[in-house]
């Protein structure tokens, strides 16, 4: 299994590392992805791709934190990517206007700024998408003629915007939210995600999925939304943990 999404230099994780890397690799997790969200959560990110063979990372400005960024532009992003060749993704960006902890406006152009360094170093980016289906699609369909690699991570979105969203061939991941019990409108959506097109993540330490609901999330778990999406895909776990193993590495051009 690849865990295409965690946040492994957030607490409670950071602070028993090597416990939550084992118990990974014991549940079957070969590859980690762990994302940025700020500066200093990079500089903490570029420490564990450093120790840990099996983890890559990300540099990105989550759209919470783009008011407290504004010098971060795609020269910027550029450069700090190229820092380590195990920074593999740009992201995670994008737009979230349900909590609107920064201006609408600034979380556009910092999400287009991220899109252009995305383009290009040749690398996904890492999209973050919530209460903003239209202006998501929209931004993301400008660049369409410049063949963006897009992961849509955390994927809660309708149908229609699924549908948007395979349009511009981008990858869908999905989290422990499908093994809700209220999830069963998300659950439908999943069932029509293509399965060359579909990851897994656990984004912890949030979501954990059921039967973990309450505790702080951790890689290991993303055995449970495997095991719910091989039911909802009506195909078996391993055939689910291949096709989604393999969907990142051809996103990311890794070679597990």
């Amino acid at each position: 299994m690849i865990d295409s999404h965690c946040h492994l230099d957030h607490s409670p994780l950071y602070e028993k590392l090597d416990e939550i890397v084992n118990r990974a690799e014991l549940s079957g997790v070969e590859c980690l992805l762990t994302i940025s969200t700020t500066l200093q959560s990079f500089e903490t990110i570029k420490r564990i791709i450093l120790k840990y063979k099996n983890i890559y990372g990300s540099i990105g400005i989550h759209p919470h934190e783009t008011k407290d960024h504004i010098n971060v532009d795609k020269k910027k992003l550029i450069s700090l990517r190229n820092e380590s060749n195990k920074i593999i993704g740009i992201g995670e960006t994008g737009l979230d206007f349900y909590y609107q902890n920064s201006k609408k406006l600034i979380q556009k152009k910092k999400f287009i700024e991220h899109i252009e360094a995305a383009i290009d170093l040749d690398l996904p980016v890492i999209v973050h998408s919530r209460n903003a289906e239209i202006d998501t699609f929209n931004i993301l369909k400008d660049f369409s003629s410049r063949n963006p690699k897009i992961l849509m991570h955390c994927f809660t979105g309708s149908s229609d915007f699924l549908e948007k969203m395979l349009s511009l061939d981008a990858y869908i991941s999905l989290s422990g939210i499908i093994t809700f019990n209220k999830s069963k409108e998300l659950q439908k959506t999943a069932s029509l995600v293509p399965i060359d097109r579909l990851l897994i993540e656990t984004d912890s330490p949030y979501l954990a999925p059921m039967p973990k609901r309450g505790s702080a999330n951790e890689p290991s778990f993303i055995k449970y939304t495997a095991i719910k999406l091989a039911e909802i895909k009506q195909i078996s776990y391993e055939d689910l943990i291949f096709y989604t193993s393999n969907n990142f590495n051809k996103l990311f051009s890794l070679n597990q």
